[in-house]
């Protein structure tokens, strides 16, 4: 193995991992000439409804279109697995000089492992190869895809209490520019049971890891132009959806939620992720258990972004524009979120698509009141993060929301003697994340360093 093979092995790499965020098998492949990358492809047979969309087929389609030849012949290909037989066929008809594979696929790879059609000598053309090349680090990106896809399968069979709802898993596929699959948790002992969903992307040594809070009525989507900003740093994104939101199972009972309840439960998802040097991220109610939730374990957590939020308050101390938004939650009926959002029926799809009917959202009417009789939890919260909180902090405000928009973010800002005060974006409202997610996600990592 050369540098050269296990730099362009590394942009391979690269190509399988976009496969694997589009939910595909994460395989990928580059086809190199004269030292340079001349095409790319990943794996996509589920997405194109393709069984020959495998890496090396797309890549070999791209790099003939570029070169105006379907004959290869100085060229190189380069593919985290080693290929099957359908694959090394068209490298063989593709006249490639070689072939360079990381990880041996003992079912079904052609490069040796099951058989070897580049040393079949009858063969009118002989494609060299060369197998191995940084094997341990592609082996790891497809023994960490399955692990997560028989997570999310376990996850799946979880028994549904009697006292719970569950979103059919076909009202939240496809929905775009949201290609990750989640995992499930039902172990935690807070949960008692519950199925609780949430993303969790990125290396898990990465050097920073983003903690995303929703708030109602909506999901883990909302943060979907932020991810792939954070991802592509080497960043790990850790996005739950609360329980009562999203994939995660829903109580029936508005009784069922309560401000400390829902704090142990991240509480003990946050320990079983053993989850360090991370930025809390929350907007709306997700910033509200955010902000009470970083004082219990504050090494843990190394900067804060706020959207949309702030600390607890009583109900008689809440702004006019924050209490209008409860009052509305409490007394919205569902599914349609479209006038608890301000937004048209097609911008609310998404954030409707969790609440089958009336009874799948009794979450976001318990999250209207989630703050009251909460004292001596905000009063701590207020000390901790007036007196002892040391990290960087980006607050954010939408100037249409008038729930938890610019008057509430300020209040924040006072209460958390934060300098420079609030960034205002005056054409976001409540879900300022899913609008004006990638600029505020790219201002964050700057600001985080």
């Amino acid at each position: 193995m050369t540098d050269s093979d296990a730099a362009f092995m590394r942009l391979a790499l690269e190509q399988a991992r976009a496969a694997a965020r589009a939910g595909e098998v994460p395989v990928g492949a580059v086809v190199v000439r004269d030292g340079q990358v001349i095409a790319t492809g990943h794996n996509a047979p589920v997405g194109r409804h393709d069984p020959t969309a495998h890496a090396e087929i797309v890549a070999l389609r791209r790099a003939a279109e570029a070169l105006g030849n379907y004959r290869l012949d100085s060229c190189e290909l380069f593919v985290t697995l080693e290929p099957c037989a359908m694959c090394s066929g068209a490298m063989l008809h593709a006249r490639l000089a070689r072939v360079v594979w990381g990880a041996p696929e003992p079912r079904t790879g052609a490069g040796g492992s099951v058989i070897d059609l580049f040393a079949q000598a009858a063969l009118n053309h002989q494609t060299r190869s060369l197998g191995g090349v940084l094997a341990d680090e592609c082996g790891a990106l497809l023994a960490d895809f399955f692990r997560a896809r028989r997570t999310e399968a376990r996850g799946a069979a979880q028994p549904l209490r009697d006292d719970a709802l569950r979103t059919p898993a076909a009202r939240l596929e496809g929905l775009p520019d949201f290609p990750w699959r989640g995992q499930y948790r039902s172990d935690l002992p807070a949960l008692a049971g519950l199925r609780l969903h949430y993303l969790d992307e990125g290396r898990l040594d990465a050097p920073l890891t983003w903690f995303c809070l929703h708030g109602s009525p909506a999901w883990g989507y909302l943060f979907r132009h932020m991810l792939p900003v954070w991802l592509a740093a080497g960043h790990r994104v850790v996005v739950p959806d609360l329980i009562g939101f999203g994939r995660s199972d829903k109580p029936k009972k508005s009784s069922a939620h309560g401000l400390q309840w829902h704090r142990q439960v991240l509480l003990e998802l946050v320990e079983a992720l053993g989850l360090r040097r991370t930025v809390l991220v929350g907007q709306g109610e997700g910033g509200l258990l955010g902000l009470t939730l970083l004082p219990e374990e504050p090494e843990r957590w190394h900067g804060a972004l706020w959207m949309n939020t702030g600390l607890p308050q009583d109900e008689d101390a809440a702004p006019a524009g924050l209490a209008a938004w409860r009052e509305r939650c409490a007394r919205w009926r569902g599914p349609d979120t479209a006038s608890l959002l301000g937004v048209s029926a097609d911008q609310a799809a998404p954030y409707s698509a969790p609440f089958v009917d009336a009874g799948h959202g009794a979450a976001t009417g318990a999250f209207a009141r989630l703050a009251a009789g909460n004292a001596a939890l905000r009063a701590r919260a207020c000390a901790f993060w007036r007196d002892a909180w040391r990290g960087p902090t980006l607050l954010v405000a939408g100037g249409l929301d008038t729930a938890w928009g610019t008057e509430a973010m300020e209040s924040l800002s006072r209460a958390t003697a934060e300098e420079p005060p609030v960034w205002t974006l005056p054409d976001a409202g409540l879900l300022l994340p899913d609008t004006h997610g990638e600029a505020v996600a790219r201002e964050a990592l700057g600001r985080m360093g």
